[in-house]
């Protein structure tokens, strides 16, 4: 009898203990489906709009208005100089001058020749109204005077080229011969260089060359200068650079030039449009995929994939111009547990 009851027992604590434990699986899978179908201590993003500038940074480099390097027309020996280093010189003023005393000479001797021939087509002019010569000895005296004249020009212009002048006003930069040097037409004698106006050079890349026009505005940067200083496009290349893809663009700088150097390196801010209704979230919410992108709103409460197409990338933020409307909110944290249609809540919302 004893046995009898002592196996009864064992029998009911056994089925106590099953039924216990399948009570307790059971509440483990409940609590893990909750789990499953619910994210918490998330953070989210409300869309709304915003003023953006589409701004590019480029490099660039500041040159003289005019520059360009002086080189004889034809070679001698120097015998001036005014190349004063550093200093203004005014359009024409004579800053080389070649050895030229044989062309002087052959100069007057022409000069002479023009007034002995100018005098005898003066005698033989009066001549031809008594009819004392032909009319052929007339013309060739004329064209002996005229002919002289040509030797005479053609005299002064190899004494011009004896001489170096300054093409435009500007400043003389280092000057690479002395007194007595012989020269060549392949001489770089110094450079000179327009400084009262700067321009700046820079480069476009092809998908921004249809918004630079001329009037466009510019700031730029130089290096040990934190000011930002301005300029206007005055002209482009109006071709893209097949090498490089970039449009060539030029701008006129609109300050002092002074505190300036010529080839200064310049890092370049180009603003292309203004958008007062930007949408924009935190680039942390985009979701990169092979082909396009998407973000995860909260629709109802629950995630929602919402492929997107962004534009304008600024330090955390990105720009979303398809997809997305003012007010949705966007998860921007614990997006790798999310799956589409899980209830979602969030710890915290920046507005």
């Amino acid at each position: 009898m004893n046995t009898y009851r002592a196996a009864k027992l064992f029998i009911i604590l056994a089925a106590a203990t099953g039924f216990y434990g399948c009570g307790s699986k059971a509440s483990d899978k409940n609590i893990a489906s909750k789990q499953t179908n619910t994210i918490s201590d998330i953070e989210g993003f409300v869309v709304k709009p915003s003023v953006i500038d589409q701004t590019i940074s480029i490099s660039g480099t500041i040159k003289p208005m005019e520059e360009t390097v002086l080189m004889p027309e034809v070679p001698g020996r120097v015998v001036m100089i005014n190349l004063d280093e550093g200093k203004f010189a005014k359009q024409g003023t004579i800053l080389i001058k070649l050895f030229d005393d044989d062309l002087q000479a052959q100069l007057h001797k022409a000069q002479a020749q023009l007034e002995l021939a100018e005098q005898t087509q003066i005698r033989q002019g009066e001549l031809m109204k008594v009819n004392g010569i032909s009319q052929l000895d007339y013309d060739q005296s004329v064209l002996q005077v005229h002919s002289i004249k040509a030797d005479i020009e053609v005299l002064k212009v190899q004494i011009r080229k004896t001489e170096v002048h300054a093409p435009f006003d500007g400043v003389i930069g280092l000057r690479n011969i002395s007194l007595g040097a012989e020269v060549t037409p392949s001489t770089s004698l110094a450079t000179i260089r327009a400084v009262k106006q700067l321009k700046l050079d820079f480069s476009v890349p092809e998908k921004y060359s249809m918004q630079v026009r001329p009037g466009s505005k510019v700031q730029f940067t130089v290096q040990g200068d934190e000011r930002k200083h301005n300029a206007a496009v005055m002209a482009t290349e109006e071709g893209i650079d097949p090498g490089t893809r970039n449009l060539k663009v030029r701008a006129l700088v609109k300050m002092d030039s002074a505190s300036f150097v010529p080839g200064t390196f310049a890092n370049v801010e180009l603003r292309l449009n203004e958008n007062k209704n930007a949408l924009m979230v935190p680039t942390q919410a985009i979701i990169p995929r092979e082909r396009d992108k998407q973000l995860i709103v909260a629709r109802s409460g629950k995630a929602e994939f919402i492929k997107v197409k962004t534009r304008i990338r600024q330090e955390s933020m990105i720009e979303v111009t398809e997809g997305i409307q003012p007010g949705d909110t966007v998860v921007t944290t614990g997006i790798l547990f999310i799956k589409p249609g899980i209830d979602l809540k969030f710890a915290k919302v920046i507005n």
